[in-house]
Order: C-alpha cells, then sequence, then structure tokens
C-alpha cells in the first residue's frame, strides 16, 4: 500500500533566496497590524470592555438569532451581541458597556427582559445573568497582558538554555511577529477579542515555539555535520529537511481546527478562527 505524501521525500527548495523578499512583507505587514492596533483599535469583548449578558431559553419556534437581534436595533442600551448556546432554543444575550450613565447600565437586564417577555410572553426562560463591571475589565486587561508576556519571556529563558542567545533572541522575534499579526487580523476581521481569544493566542504562542525547536534542533545538528558547509545553505537543507514534518503536522491541525469551526458553534467560532490563522 502506497503511503499518502504531501511533501516529497527529498526536498530541495532555496527559502533563502527569497528572505529579503519574505523580511520585506513580514514587516510591512507587522508595521500595518500595528498601525491598525493603535489607530482602529480592537474589538474589546464584555471580559475587558464590561458589560452583561444574559443567558435566555426561547421555545417558540422559528426563532433565530437574526429576529433576535432585530428586536434590539433600536433600543437605547447600545451594541447588543446575541449568539446560540447549547441547545438550538438557547442563547446568549451580551450588552456591552456603552457610557458612563450608571442608571442606564443598571436598568440593561430590566430593559433585555421587558422587551424579550413583551415579544415572547411565556414562551422565554430567563436561565442566567452575568455582569462584569469596569474594575473586574480592567484587572482581565492586566491579566491578559502579564500572560503573554510571561509566556514570551519563558520562551526566551527555555530556547537560551536549550540552545544560544542568539537562536533566543530569533525565537522571540519570530513569536512576536506571530503575535503581531495575530492582532493585526483581530483589527480587521473586527472579532471580539475576549478571554478565548487570549487563551488562543497562548496556544499559537506555543504552536509557533514548538515548531521552532523542531527547525532549530536540525540547524545544530546540521551545524556539527556540515561543519564547512555555508550558513546559506545550511539554513535551506535544515527548512526541508523539517518541511514534511511542518506541513504535516499543519495540516492534520487545521482539519480539526476547520472541523471545530464549522461543527463547533458559534460560541468556539472566533478562537479556532484566530487558531486557523495563527496556524
Amino acid at each position: 500500500m502506497k503511503l499518502l505524501r504531501l511533501v516529497p521525500k527529498e526536498t530541495n527548495i532555496s527559502f533563502m533566496s527569497i528572505h529579503i523578499l519574505a523580511i520585506f512583507v513580514s514587516s510591512s505587514l507587522v508595521l500595518l497590524s500595528l498601525v491598525g492596533f493603535f489607530i482602529i483599535g480592537l474589538n474589546t469583548g464584555i471580559d475587558f470592555k464590561g458589560g452583561t449578558n444574559i443567558e435566555v431559553r426561547v421555545t417558540k419556534n422559528d426563532i433565530n438569532t437574526s429576529y433576535l437581534r432585530d428586536l434590539f436595533r433600536n433600543t437605547k442600551i447600545g451594541e447588543v451581541n446575541i449568539q446560540e448556546f447549547g441547545k438550538p432554543q438557547d442563547y446568549i444575550i451580551s450588552v456591552q458597556k456603552q457610557s458612563e450613565d450608571k442608571e442606564l447600565e443598571q436598568n440593561v437586564v430590566i430593559i433585555v427582559k421587558d422587551i424579550l417577555k413583551n415579544e415572547f410572553s411565556e414562551d422565554v426562560e430567563f436561565r442566567r445573568t452575568e455582569t462584569v463591571g469596569p474594575v473586574v475589565s480592567s484587572q482581565l486587561k492586566k491579566d491578559g497582558a502579564i500572560a503573554l508576556g510571561a509566556a514570551l519571556l519563558a520562551m526566551l529563558i527555555y530556547i537560551w538554555f536549550r540552545f544560544e542567545w542568539q537562536f533566543s533572541i530569533g525565537a522571540i522575534i519570530a513569536l512576536t511577529h506571530d503575535v503581531i499579526l495575530t492582532l493585526g487580523f483581530l483589527v480587521i476581521t473586527k472579532l471580539e477579542f475576549n478571554l478565548a481569544t487570549i487563551a488562543a493566542i497562548l496556544t499559537i504562542i506555543g504552536y509557533s515555539m514548538n515548531d521552532t525547536v523542531v527547525v532549530y534542533d536540525r540547524i545544530r545538528e546540521n551545524l556539527r555535520k556540515y561543519k564547512k558547509l555555508s550558513i546559506y545553505d545550511l539554513l535551506n537543507l535544515s527548512v526541508n529537511n523539517t518541511l514534511s514534518r511542518t506541513i504535516l503536522t499543519s495540516v492534520t491541525t487545521l482539519l480539526a481546527l476547520f472541523a471545530l469551526f464549522i461543527f463547533g458553534g458559534a460560541n468556539i467560532a472566533g478562537f479556532t478562527l484566530v487558531m486557523i490563522w495563527g496556524v
């Protein structure tokens, strides 16, 4: 039986011949991502902005998220996000904090419940209400930034001890590049930036570092094996040696992620989409 091979057994692709172009493209995308991050900003969710989550069950037939969004389109409570949750009849209604009007913020739950009761009467059940205040959301922002910074620092120290300091600098530049481009992706797509997104970015960092270590190991082996080979040719050889492993790992991971994105529902759609981009 012939085995499936996505990459030929022996490849000789000259990756280093386009390294100037690759650096230019990556630098441009990083710059654009930073500009978008500071000028446009992220679409922060309730976790970081503050607001209210209301879980409801609507037993009336022929109801969907579009129908529910229309109910809140002209209300004064601001932006309302509605997602299916669990069973087809269950929904999460998220109302982000829009202003410093404390009276309006305190009445958000009452307004949402009144609208739903007037529309569905006995066909609506209110199951859970969660409110994230500004103090909690600011703490979550701080914790999220610390988590990302700590992950990058830990990777730097790990690579430093396992290889050499030159390798660690290269790894951190690569990881920072991945994180910044992911933020740029979030800015462009307007995906909600929440704790699940932080988890996705941390997972991307781990995935990227895993692949980096594999390539670094092969570079170190080839440095010992081919002492007279130029660094240009040695890097080409090392990347070609690990190309099959890299592509196979990425493809199998993407298959799982696309399955989660298609069948996992709206609750994890943002997480999986960020992961797909990262991989």
